[in-house]
């Protein structure tokens, strides 16, 4: 048996059947690592008024459970807690921390939590002033954090967050963030100039080390300014903790952060932060009310949680930090001056939680958007064409493609009653009734066991995880169209969506995708960063052989390793964007299909990618589009990429 937490203080009591299998269908056609989940919680009251209040000196907790819970989308390869008590006596534990691995680590870190207060008894478990004294992560101070490794290192040293450990309490200092840097290395060489010896090359611990560094500084400033009052003793160490200014901290050390990046932080003695990177890639909102303070990656997290509406929840500005001190006193500040607005479009089309207002709203935009190019593919044969999804992060955008197609089809109504004065009433019901034929076709089917781990076995399973709905399409008659929200590698489109919508022989399918062609690494979140990943890349590259334009590849190599001597902090050509350039966003996608389409399929195959005028019509405040475009935010992705088509030409292309 579990015991898991619940809002109210409640327990839950569930088990937990676990089995040796692995879901191939975690999302859609194109199951991507990306983007952490940040959660954090700073109770401004003491515990012994959530215990009156809510029935709980747990509030926190089991608050933080549901945001972390309700962000699970976000990293499922590890999570972890971090908790500050604020009166802890000398020789008690004042930080707490649980980690755990794998897809179910958040049961596993708050089970071993709640596991904790098991042999309490009932009436000293109510008793808020004796959890405090006596009881682990009985604190005020609450960050939680969901991992998804950008960085392909695993284990329980990579896990957030991170603490770095000190006697002084103002001097402790546990972090976690949702990011990715691009030059870790410039910040490894900066903290190793002045004579820090990191013991992991790691970015977490990198940064933490830094912050740690600045920390000690601050803490030092204001124990220097101590004396000059002529405090001794405790009167010193009051005074920092009522003083620290961690505004200060980051100041010195996020202008070296490049990248894309929320960055959350607790000392011991109990200040907290939350930054956010100034270009706005990643996202951050929070909830101030008299009780309590909340940050996490999404916002409906918090409305859900919280249980109130979004418009009692602010976005975390670019470059901006959101600090509570050691009396629970928030403050926002500008670390760095904002940037270029580059907040990440493809957040808002595949990694969210699309209960969000605004995302909700602009993924049905993006099926709307595709309407013109889906009738072009069909011929405007809306009668004989069946229109359906890839389960399940693309329903939202299918629903606004069947508006958009509803919306063309009472036009065509339109025009049709209007040429033709005189109607008879069962011709004009013959043009009423006309409907867009919609169907769910794809249907997940099953997890696969692990124990089958040859490849080819585990190619022919992957082509069965989605089943189909047969008898939907007229074979040889109709088209089939369904929609997705990205195709990146291409790889489950070649060994299991085409060949099973084509069992139910279509005359012709038209794969859709909400997104543009994903050209470019990520840098800033998405788990790629080889070119050959991309099946975009791998089809420009086919073409470039197929006209003989070789040395367009040579050029560009060349010109990559030239630029290899410019500094990493000034932004340099994209070499890449030059083998995109001959070629048409059509022929790529036509080229696309010839790599993709399986040799035994019988229906002609289409793909249609948004535009990206499109894109920017149905998300038009989240322009960061780099993935599509190759145009990088900052100096470290341009310079990444181009390492990236080094290493390609080198380790790949060559061989």
């Amino acid at each position: 048996m579990r015991i898991l937490p619940a809002a109210g203080g409640m327990r839950i009591f569930t088990s937990f059947l676990y089995t040796d299998s692995i879901d191939l269908s975690l999302h859609s056609m194109e199951p991507l690592k990306h983007e952490c989940g940040v959660a954090m919680i700073r109770l401004r009251k003491p515990l012994a008024y959530y215990q009156e209040k809510y029935g709980t000196w747990m509030y926190g907790l089991n608050k933080l459970y549901l945001l972390m819970e309700k962000q699970h989308n976000r990293g499922q390869e590890g999570a972890g807690l971090a908790v500050v008590k604020l009166h802890a006596a000398p020789g008690d534990e004042y930080l707490f921390r649980e980690r755990a691995e794998g897809a179910s680590a958040i049961q596993e870190i708050f089970n071993s939590v709640y596991a904790s207060f098991a042999d309490v008894p009932a009436e000293k478990l109510a008793d808020a002033a004796y959890a405090e004294r006596y009881l682990p992560f009985a604190g005020s101070c609450l960050m939680g954090h969901l991992r998804y490794s950008t960085t392909g290192k695993s284990g329980l040293t990579y896990v957030h967050p991170m603490i770095r450990r000190s006697n002084w309490r103002a001097k402790c200092l546990s972090i976690c963030g949702n990011f990715n840097l691009t030059n870790v290395t410039d910040v490894f060489e900066a903290i190793a100039s002045v004579g820090q010896h990191p013991r992991h090359v790691s970015d977490m611990h990198i940064l933490l080390e830094q912050l740690g560094h600045r920390l000690d500084r601050e803490v030092e400033r204001l124990f220097n300014e101590s004396r000059t009052h002529g405090l001794t003793g405790m009167d010193i160490t009051h005074y920092i903790e009522e003083r620290i200014d961690l505004a200060n901290v980051l100041r010195q050390c996020a202008p070296l952060w490049d990248g894309g990046f929320v960055m959350c932080g607790e000392t011991g003695s109990g200040e907290t932060y939350a930054m956010r990177d100034p270009h706005g890639i990643r996202p951050a909102f929070y909830y101030i009310d008299d009780e309590v303070v909340v940050l996490a990656s999404e916002r409906p997290v918090i409305q859900t949680v919280m249980n109130v509406p979004a418009e009692q929840i602010t976005e975390l500005r670019p470059g901006q930090a959101i600090l509570v001190n050691r009396a629970a006193e928030v403050r926002t500040e500008q670390i760095i001056q904002p940037k270029t607005d580059q907040a990440c479009s493809f957040e808002r089309i595949y990694f969210s939680r699309g209960s969000d207002v605004d995302i909700y709203r602009e993924r049905k935009a993006l099926g709307e958007q595709l309407t013109p190019a889906i009738l072009r593919a069909i011929g405007g044969d809306l009668h004989h064409s069946v229109f359906s999804f890839i389960p399940n992060t693309a329903e939202v955008a299918y629903y606004g493609m069947i508006e958009g197609l509803d919306k063309h089809l009472t036009e065509e109504k339109l025009r049709q009653i209007k040429s033709t004065p005189s109607l008879s009433d069962e011709a004009l019901r013959e043009i009423l009734s006309a409907r867009v034929r919609t169907e769910k076709v794809a249907i997940k089917d099953i997890k696969l066991r692990t124990f089958i781990s040859e490849g080819k076995s585990r190619n022919e399973l992957a082509a069965h995880v989605y089943d189909i709905t047969y008898g939907t399409v007229e074979r040889g008659v109709d088209n089939l169209v369904v929609i997705d929200d990205s195709i990146v590698r291409g790889t489950t489109l070649r060994q299991s969506i085409i060949g099973i919508l084509d069992r139910l022989g279509p005359k012709k399918i038209v794969i859709v995708s909400s997104c543009p062609q994903v050209r470019y690494p990520d840098y800033y979140g998405i788990d790629m960063s080889k070119m050959k990943e991309f099946i975009a890349f791998r089809a420009a590259i086919a073409l470039i052989e197929e006209r003989g334009m070789q040395h367009l590849l040579e050029e560009q190599y060349q010109k990559a390793r030239e630029l290899e001597s410019v500094s990493h902090n000034e932004h340099v050509e994209n070499v890449v964007k030059a083998i995109y350039a001959p070629f048409s966003p059509e022929e790529i996608s036509r080229k696309m299909v010839e790599l993709l389409r399986p040799v035994d399929t019988k229906a002609e195959v289409e793909l249609v990618f948004q535009s990206m005028e499109g894109l920017h019509t149905a998300i038009p405040g989240h322009p960061g589009d780099w993935y599509f475009s190759g145009n990088y935010p900052t100096a470290g992705g341009s310079h990444l990429v181009n390492k990236a088509f080094i290493d390609y030409i080198e380790q790949d292309y060559r061989k």
